[in-house]
């Protein structure tokens, strides 16, 4: 019984258009780069009281059977926090993925199409090889550019209002 808990928590599958896909564990650099941000957004999100931070593994259903997925990172304000009770039934307020080489198309042309099709209001693209955070934001039914930063700078979210990230603290 232990076993199959610790297998079902660890499960790394996601259903993307209704097909079952078992993602590798993902390497070091991209584990910092995740601490970092959680880091960070996190320490706003709650000295502020604005909701919920949550980490992958942790799967977010968007439709039964359909699209079930992994971002890394995953925002749910505290007006809807009744979509997190076991896993994440609903459509979180900002998703976070870090982009491995092995995930770049999956995570920035079949997840962002799949974001956008449940108006997920916030999407962040992180890519640790070219040290930029890119921070779409849903207007109408497509993702707009909301803020961008490479190497240096700042990133500012709409969704997580007044947080602001520097890039050189999630890189460094």
């Amino acid at each position: 019984m232990a076993v199959e808990t610790i297998e079902r928590d660890l499960d790394l599958t996601e259903i993307i258009n209704g097909e079952e896909i078992l993602g590798p564990s993902p390497f070091l650099r991209h584990q910092y780069v995740v601490l970092n941000l959680t880091y960070i957004i996190h320490h706003y999100v709650k000295k502020n009281d604005l909701g919920r931070l949550h980490i992958s593994p942790l799967d977010v259903i968007f439709e039964e059977g359909v699209n079930r997925l992994q971002p890394d990172i995953l925002f749910i304000k505290k007006e809807n926090s009744h979509i997190g009770q076991d896993w994440v039934r609903g459509v979180p307020d900002m998703v976070c993925e870090v982009i491995s080489s092995g995930s770049y198309e999956k995570d920035t042309e079949v997840k962002k199409a799949i974001y956008e099709k449940y108006k997920v209001p916030e999407y962040w693209i992180v890519m640790p090889e070219l040290q930029t955070i890119e921070i779409l934001t849903i207007e109408g039914d497509k993702y707009k550019l909301h803020s961008f930063a490479a190497l240096e700078g700042v990133v500012k979210s709409k969704i997580i209002e007044g947080l602001a990230v520097n890039v050189n603290d999630i890189f460094e």
